[in-house]
This record gives C-alpha cells, sequence and structure tokens, in this order.
C-alpha cells in the first residue's frame, strides 16, 4: 500500500510494481488523494486511476487498487468506467476501494465539494449501488437523492466475472457498514488495534445478517504501516515513537502481530509502505514476511 500523494514518481511505481511481482506480493494498493498531508506545497500527487490503468499495461500478474477512492472526487459514473477500463487493460486484475472522503484541505484546495458525514456516507451508499450495477446489469435506470441514470447499459463491461472486487473502508459504522454489506466483497480498515479490529468485523457481520446476506461472504482486511528492521524505523520515525498499531520491528515481530489479526477475523493485511524508494522492502515483505503469515 503506497501512499501515492507523497511524491512517487512514475519511474518509483515501476520500480515498485516490479518489485512485488518479482517477491510474489498479490497485489499492490495506492492511496487516491491529490495533495500531500504534511507538505502541500514540495510534494505531488499522480491521479491513482490514471497511475494504475499505466501499471496495468506495464504488469502482467500483479493486481492493483485504490484505498480508497473517495466518493467527493469523481461521479459514480466516471469512476465504473475509469476502473472498467483499467480492468481492460490489466486483462482483469483490479480492485477498487470505495470511501466516504476526508481530508478537508485537499477539496478545499482542488475544489472538490465536502459535505457533511451523513451526505458522504449517502453518497457512498448510492454509488456503491450505480458502480455495481454499471458493471453486473445489462440496462438500468437509477433515482437516488444524489445521483440520476437513465437507460444505463455502461458498456464493455469488466473483464472480470462477476465483477472487479469492490472494497469499502470504514471503522464498522453503519453508514459504511450497511451499504458494504448490500454491494461490497470485502471490508478494509485502517491502523486499528486486533481487538477493536474484532469488534468491526463484529459490527459488519451484523449489518449483513440485517441485510439477509450471509456474513461469511464478507472478507475482512486491514490497512496498517509496516517497517522491517532498525535502520528503516529510524528514517521513517527519527527519535518518534512509531504509532501503537504499525507493525514495527523484525521481520518475525511483524509476522506475530499480522497472525494476531488473522486470529480475529482479518484475511488479508495491506502494508503501507511509506519509503516509497525502498524497494528491497518490499522484496522482503514479499520473501520473508508473506510465507509466515500465509
Amino acid at each position: 500500500m503506497i501512499e501515492g500523494q507523497e511524491d512517487v514518481t512514475w519511474e518509483q511505481w515501476l520500480a515498485l510494481a516490479r518489485a512485488c511481482e518479482e517477491n510474489r506480493i498479490d497485489t499492490l494498493f495506492r492511496s487516491d488523494h491529490y495533495m500531500s498531508f504534511a507538505h502541500p506545497a514540495e510534494k505531488g500527487a499522480m491521479d491513482a486511476w490514471t497511475t494504475l490503468a499505466g501499471l496495468a499495461a506495464a504488469t502482467t500478474t500483479l493486481r492493483l487498487g485504490t484505498l480508497v477512492s473517495p466518493v467527493t472526487f469523481r461521479h459514480p459514473s466516471l469512476l465504473g468506467k475509469a476502473v472498467a477500463t483499467a480492468d481492460h487493460i490489466s486483462g482483469g486484475r483490479v480492485e477498487l476501494g470505495m470511501g466516504a472522503g476526508w481530508n478537508v484541505p485537499e477539496h478545499r484546495a482542488y475544489g472538490f465539494p465536502f459535505p457533511p458525514l451523513r451526505e458522504r456516507t449517502e453518497l457512498l451508499a448510492e454509488q456503491l449501488e450505480i458502480v455495481h450495477r454499471q458493471w453486473k446489469d445489462d440496462r438500468f435506470d437509477f433515482h437516488g437523492r444524489h445521483y440520476e441514470l437513465e437507460n444505463c447499459t455502461a458498456l464493455p463491461k469488466p473483464v472480470q466475472k462477476p465483477h472487479p472486487p469492490l472494497l469499502v473502508g470504514g471503522k464498522g459504522m453503519p453508514g459504511t457498514a450497511r451499504p458494504a454489506a448490500r454491494w461490497a466483497d470485502e471490508y478494509n480498515t485502517f491502523m486499528m488495534p486486533p481487538d477493536e479490529f474484532a469488534e468491526v468485523v463484529r459490527r459488519v457481520r451484523e449489518a449483513c445478517e440485517q441485510e439477509g446476506r450471509d456474513p461469511g461472504t464478507m472478507r475482512f482486511s486491514l490497512m496498517t504501516g509496516c517497517v522491517i528492521g532498525d535502520e528503516r524505523k529510524r528514517r521513517l520515525y527519527g527519535d518518534e515513537t512509531p504509532p501503537d498499531t504499525a507493525l514495527v520491528g523484525s521481520v518475525e515481530e511483524v509476522a506475530t502481530r499480522i497472525r494476531e489479526y488473522g486470529d480475529r477475523g482479518c484475511e488479508r493485511v495491506m502494508l503501507q509502505h511509506l519509503l516509497h524508494d525502498d524497494v528491497d522492502a518490499v522484496a522482503e515483505f514479499g520473501r520473508d514476511l508473506a510465507p509466515l503469515v500465509a
């Protein structure tokens, strides 16, 4: 999981993708932001789905996706079309993570509306349904509070069947859990201790039951920081203490932490790699860490 808004160049993207493929890492996710959080005047950000489409053409086995695309950035028809296009370019290797959006300065800088949370969760629910139906339905109408579609066929359909995986990011609250239970394949949580992660799993499974869905059909994942080795720890955090939720230590120590999440219902982990020029770390994730938690 790469924070693309922190000045990741195209050359670095290619190097990261190649390191993933060479070391049997399944999927490369990237954030979907347009502005650096800490250094907006110095660090740039390439568009997420344009980047992923380029990587789709430059790779052969690597799956690619966003964690997560804010509903405030794009009309759902544009988003669904962009993902379907990348799916064709990749031969069926993309995944779409969606969320309600949160970074206020970024929205102000680029002129994106930033409505209250309740409205953003309404947008999320409608967008999930629209994207899902554009990928699967032959033809449909949609009449919602925020979007109106008439006689939509949305061709071509994605390569993947029944459709590219849809992920929802959140903390298990009703505004994300209920629409995820209706339309998503996976629920992703960001940097949360194991016991709190287990509570998110419980709430989302409960939402699935309320929607008449088998909770066993929902996959659960965690996105969290990961740093292996003291040298990288010093480079990233300096004299500061790493966040409690970050996976920091030796390969064995990180594997032990990951297994704690597995015991609580986590089925895959997206490792946030903040030293994006360090492809050796990516190799360690695939070569040394993955076999210990497979």
